[in-house]
């Protein structure tokens, strides 16, 4: 190590030498001899302060090399999981995120007029449509499941306008059926958003622009106010510029045959379902309009052949208003042609008239809802949803969906951070343009681990 005093005898000695090496005060051959001296005493303190600042460098560059460097391994311990990036073909300085839950349910159903089909997905979730009418009533029935266990994987990084871009991969088991109840209960995974965005801009599969997700009540139910709510996921383009966003979302066309029957499902549409929404977000909470326009269209070929299309507009407006802990929520769907978007298709979009003409069903849809925190780990949920559509009974027949409504209140408990335990009360019923109905009483219990 260099000592100080050393310095300060070579930086003395530098001084003196060019004091005396002044004209002045010596003659030429003097003179050179001094400067001679001047030169290798300055060669010298470059060479000491060239030292000087090596060791200064030295323990930096020490912390910063074993900070970089892995731990040495423990003799025996075993090698590392992994040394690279576990998205080594993403954009640099991407970030990778995974998540989901695991949710167990346990369903006691009891309806009025009839049983739900073993095989029918009723006895999943609640589905207005499926509720039996006109036929002998049955026991109560049991289901358990964890079909709706949830995945998800996120992978974002910046972009050069400041935003984002990446790409959402998330899927349940809510597939078919791989094994049965008998031994296995397995089934398949199933895609339930897979879009990719960047900045403004969202191509791919998730929610219809037309729903508001967030006005939601919370229900052991995969929905909840099912009779009520728009609810669609589907591929999309989706543009958002502040609280404004428009979309371009995949048609699909459903139709009441003349006189009734089986719906018909037509992919006739040559145009995509066009959605425009704004939004208002506060401390207070939120509120969405938003607006629906879309193409109903039918063609067929041969004898009779029908070859028409009809104009489907709705509006709706969700919204939720905190008050302290506690929220109110709400949804109103309204228009002519909608009936795909709401409560899982309980009515259909178009009925086919005695000219081989669509005519679009007109109905209207809400629920409305209220949470209640009693303390942080106890919360309620009261909530009432329904639905009433316009069926011709001359075109659509009396066995056409016209109306249904269910109510709900449950009682979650989140006993430790991520694990919540609900039960819910569901009362229904479902009504046909004949006039006859059917209850549907259900008792919904599940249990919830989120990571």
């Amino acid at each position: 190590m260099v000592k100080l005093p050393r310095l300060a005898m070579l930086a003395a000695a530098i001084a003196a030498a060019g004091f005396t090496a002044d004209p002045a005060f010596a003659d030429d051959a003097k003179e050179q001899q001094l400067e001679a001296r001047v030169n290798d005493l300055e060669r010298q303190l470059q060479a000491v302060l060239a030292e000087l600042k090596a060791q200064k460098a030295a323990p930096a560059a020490a912390a910063t090399t074993a900070a970089a460097a892995p731990a040495p391994a423990k003799p025996g311990a075993p090698p590392p999981i992994q040394d690279t990036s576990i998205v080594p073909g993403a954009a640099a300085g991407s970030r990778f995120t995974f998540g989901g839950f695991v949710k167990v349910e346990g369903i006691t159903t009891n309806t009025s007029d009839g049983e739900l089909a073993d095989s029918s997905v009723g006895r999943d979730l609640y589905v207005p449509g499926a509720i039996p009418v006109g036929a002998a009533d049955e026991s109560t029935d049991f289901n358990g499941h964890a079909k709706f266990s949830r995945l998800w994987f996120e992978v974002n990084s910046a972009t050069a306008s400041g935003g984002k871009a990446g790409a959402h991969v998330e899927f349940d088991f809510f597939g078919s059926a791989l094994g049965d109840q008998r031994a296995t209960n397995t089934y398949g995974a199933s895609i339930r958003h897979a879009y990719a965005f960047w900045d403004a801009w969202l191509i791919g599969q998730t929610w219809s622009n037309f729903m508001d997700a967030g006005a939601l009540t919370e229900s052991t139910d995969l929905i909840g106010p099912t009779d009520g709510t728009v609810f669609v996921r589907e591929p999309q383009v989706r543009y958002t510029r502040g609280p404004w966003s428009f979309s371009l979302e995949n048609p699909e066309s459903t139709i009441t045959p003349f006189h009734g029957g089986a719906r018909i499902a037509s992919d006739d549409n040559n145009v995509p379902d066009f959605t425009a929404k704004y939004t208002w977000k506060g401390a207070w909470g939120s509120m969405s309009l938003a607006g629906l326009v879309r193409q109903i269209r039918y063609e067929t070929t041969g004898a009779n052949a029908i070859d028409d299309s009809a104009i489907g507009t709705a509006l709706s407006f969700t919204g939720k208003r905190l008050f302290g802990k506690d929220d109110l929520r709400w949804g109103l769907t309204g228009g002519r042609g909608f009936g795909r978007y709401v409560a899982l298709n309980f009515a259909n979009d178009a009925v086919i008239d005695g000219s081989g003409e669509l005519d679009a069903i007109k109905g209207i849809a809400g629920f409305v809802g209220y949470r209640h925190l009693f303390t942080d780990a106890l919360r309620t949920n009261l909530f009432y949803a329904a639905e009433r559509y316009d069926n011709d009974l001359a075109t659509g027949g009396a066995a056409a969906p016209k109306s249904s409504y269910s109510l709900h209140a449950n009682l979650f408990y989140t006993p430790a951070p991520k694990v919540d335990v609900g039960v819910e009360f569901i009362h229904a019923r479902k009504e046909l343009e004949s006039g006859a109905d059917g209850d549907e009483n259900r008792l919904h219990v599940v249990a919830k681990y989120s990571f």
